[in-house]
């Protein structure tokens, strides 16, 4: 019998609690007038755990559920399934939890333990005519994109033709002029090891580069920054121990004595090419955008956070007495200095997470960029303050907002273009919206460049989609 889920986490209540039903639904009723334009799938994907965990429960270590919505002919449909992944066919199997959060050994079924199974539950991205489910300790995971099925010869698992080697972000980087993505995966000799895996896949999905970075020490890294001929990656010390996960204590702990290392790797050289730049402690789970300036500088656009968020110290303690917040900054770097240092700007003063942009721009100067405003997440009580979207013009320095209801939350803002060839920032931003005080959420569609008017159209559901993490979206009809 499946046991009911703890009453006292706050990631298994309220806005982040899990739904427990798979829906489909057909026509959406829609508030506005839903641009004609808008042709494809906005897919979300963000942990929905299907039974009560064992041991400590962290939002991180959800089964994977994804959110999809197809818009077409002014006609929004919906459909959400879990990532029948390994674990979750067991567990569902069994009729009961199984794994503990992050595969913890120490609370894990041996079977859990032996088939190391992907939860697939932090990104989706479209590349090479594949549909891929994300989570940043396994291999990407195939889906059918209008059933939302496992598909492949290997029960889902995107292996590359076995050439895959060690884990997969869930942040690749898709390069808009050769159609490469470019990857990482860290612990990549095994869980909890320093190695960090460097590797791309060309547009016709073929591993075209795998090498193996020596780091400093056990880090979660959660994102990186890829620009034309350079690949960067932070270090932060947000670290992870095996020891510590066997003594019940936190797997991931905030370590800030050793300090942040930023990696330079040539995208047109090997890993033994790398130069190393030191940093003050801090943590950063997105950046926004990253490019070249023509005189060389590496430009990194990053909500980055004093402390990291949502994980204690070694001992299990609060890492700060009060909740961390991001803000958007802006890094510069010189590689081809000598000096190991970079210059630090500080672009806004106002919390917030999930930076997006026109990412037909990626890796190019850019001008515009959205985030989700307020604080993404109090790590004491679990109540998120995701109050609304924020538009920022880089070029002048200007912003806006539009906060919602008192109630309401905001997810992660997805930017999509008007049509192939419009102008940067011409087109519109969809997000999914939880309306606390109603019990459901919404799609809403937002004037890109105008985010202050409110949304243009409203697509509602009568159900609700769970606090989630990243989605993309796939263009045309499914």
């Amino acid at each position: 019998m499946a046991k009911a889920f703890p009453t006292d986490n706050p990631f298994l209540q309220g806005y982040y609690g899990p739904v427990n039903t798979e829906a489909d639904a057909a026509h959406l009723h829609i508030s506005g007038e839903l641009p004609r334009e808008l042709c494809g799938t906005l897919y979300r994907n963000g942990p929905n755990p299907q039974f009560a965990p064992r041991g400590p429960y962290h939002w991180f270590g959800g089964d994977g559920m994804i959110h999809a919505f197809h818009i077409e002919n002014g006609n929004v449909s919906y459909k959400n399934r879990w990532v029948r992944t390994p674990k979750w066919e067991l567990e569902n199997k069994e009729g009961e939890g199984l794994s503990g959060t992050f595969g913890n050994p120490r609370y894990s079924d041996p079977r859990i333990v032996q088939m190391n199974s992907t939860i697939a539950n932090t990104n989706i991205v479209w590349h090479g005519g594949k549909l891929l489910a994300l989570e940043e300790a396994h291999a990407p995971f195939s889906l059918d994109p209008a059933s939302l099925m496992p598909v492949g010869p290997k029960g889902g698992y995107e292996t590359f033709g076995d050439k895959l080697c060690g884990p997969f972000t869930a942040h690749p980087k898709l390069d808009p002029r050769t159609g490469e993505m470019v990857f990482f995966g860290y612990s990549a000799k095994g869980r909890f090891t320093k190695e960090v895996s460097i590797q791309t896949v060309t547009a016709d999905g073929k591993i075209a580069r795998a090498e193996i970075l020596d780091g400093p020490y056990p880090s979660m890294i959660h994102d990186f920054a890829v620009t034309r001929n350079w690949i960067v990656l932070p270090i932060f010390p947000l670290t992870s121990s095996m020891e510590r996960a066997m003594a019940g204590l936190p797997p991931f702990a905030w370590e800030p004595d050793k300090g942040t290392h930023i990696a330079f790797i040539p995208r047109n050289g090997t890993v033994a090419d790398v130069k190393w730049v030191s940093a003050p402690p801090c943590y950063v789970f997105h950046p926004m955008n990253h490019y070249e300036t023509a005189d060389g500088k590496v430009v990194v656009d990053v909500m980055k956070f004093d402390v990291a968020p949502l994980f204690p110290l070694p001992d299990g303690r609060p890492s700060t007495p009060t909740t961390p917040q991001a803000r958007l900054f802006r890094w510069t770097f010189d590689p081809a200095g000598q000096a190991n240092t970079f210059k630090e700007e500080q672009l806004d003063d106002r919390a917030g997470e999930f930076p997006r942009f026109d990412e037909r721009f990626c890796m190019s100067d850019y001008r515009h960029g959205w985030i989700v405003a307020g604080n993404v997440v109090d790590t004491r009580t679990g109540e998120p303050r995701m109050d609304g979207i924020t538009h920022y013009d880089l070029k002048t320095g200007k912003s806006a907002s539009y906060t919602g209801g008192q109630a309401d939350r905001y997810g992660e803002p997805i930017f999509v273009p008007r049509s192939a060839d419009a102008g940067e920032g011409d087109g519109w931003v969809l997000t999914v919206v939880w309306r606390g005080s109603e019990g459901r959420s919404d799609l809403a569609v937002f004037e890109a460049t105008d985010i202050a008017k409110g949304p243009v159209a409203l697509a509602h559901l009568s159900s609700k989609v769970p606090a989630g993490f990243h989605g993309n979206w796939r263009p045309g009809p499914l």
